[in-house]
């Protein structure tokens, strides 16, 4: 459901800059019930957020900043770092009684919203929008709807192993993600199945092809160079490579019965300048299964929901 997007995403839209330019026009969003979004300028003393509406002072009241503030389950911290972000509201109330107008309103009214009448909804294998908040060792948070918070564990992120996070995504990156089940009130979700199949990926490379690839780890036996984020090959070993190191890869061999591609590294150094877009096999809809791996593999990845 479009009003139920991650923070940020309807904030430069038309619809919601309308109702943002004249009191009347934000006294008919209060009317119908549309939620809206603008920056977050200031959080006080009293962990109200002050909203930047052009004609009036907008404040979301503390125990209307997010679910669970008032019974102490979500920290004030959440409300702390809203700050210079967008954050999405229903209007509340307005008060034109003194020299500016002051419109109250509640981003806690806009979650309740959205997991009665979105997240409530969602089934295994449903694929969703999600925006980056911010990434600890261990996976990646993402806003899932009006700032309604879950997370993707670092081995869901991709089949390629990555050692942080950040290696795959940014904060502020929208991305898409797969839900994967349900914890209590939480949203658990997955991300690799929406990058393709060994197949899939395999399919866009030759052999006899020079590439570009990044430099994911370093054993006795060789170097595994990721070509793609659910792809990676085994290059022979070569002195002054590290990992993180971006490196130009000739392809040996593409042997799919083994998921197996062999590379030779041509050069390798620590930046480049091509940048690296998520792109997406799958990009709407529900997924029942998934399986990864080629016929016969000798190692048998696969996703049920």
């Amino acid at each position: 459901m479009t009003e139920y997007l991650p923070e940020g995403r309807i904030i430069a839209t038309r619809q919601n800059r309308y109702y943002l330019s004249a009191l009347h026009n934000l006294e008919t969003a209060m009317r119908e019930n549309i939620i809206l979004e603008a920056p977050c300028l200031m959080c006080d003393t009293q962990h109200d957020l002050l909203v930047d509406i052009p004609f009036a002072k907008g404040v979301i009241p503390r125990n209307e900043g997010a679910i669970g503030i008032e019974d102490g389950s979500t920290r004030d911290i959440a409300l702390i770092s809203r700050v210079s972000k967008p954050v999405c509201f229903y209007v509340t109330g307005i008060d034109k009684s003194g020299s500016e107008p002051v419109v109250t309103l509640s981003r806690k009214k806009a979650q309740l919203s959205a997991m009665e009448n979105y997240i409530s909804c969602l089934k295994n294998g449903d694929i969703i929008p999600a925006r980056v908040t911010h990434m600890e060792q261990f996976g990646c948070f993402v806003d899932i709807g009006c700032g309604i918070p879950s997370m993707i564990p670092i081995d869901s992120i991709s089949v390629s192993r990555i050692t942080h996070p950040s290696d795959r995504f940014y904060i502020g990156q929208d991305i898409l993600a797969v839900v994967k089940g349900r914890d209590k009130d939480k949203i658990c979700l997955t991300h690799k199945e929406l990058l393709g199949t060994w197949e899939e990926n395999a399919d866009r490379f030759r052999v006899g092809e020079t590439v570009s690839g990044i430099v994911r780890s370093i054993e006795d036996y060789g170097i595994f160079v990721e070509l793609a984020p659910n792809l990676a090959g085994l290059a022979e070993l070569k002195e002054g490579v590290k990992a993180g190191d971006h490196a130009c890869v000739y392809i040996k061999a593409i042997i799919p019965e083994k998921m197996k591609v062999k590379l030779i590294i041509v050069n390798s150094c620590p930046d480049s300048c091509i940048e690296r877009e998520l792109d997406y096999f799958i990009k709407e809809g529900n997924i029942k299964s998934w399986l990864y791996s080629t016929d016969n593999a000798p190692k048998y990845i696969a996703s049920e929901f």
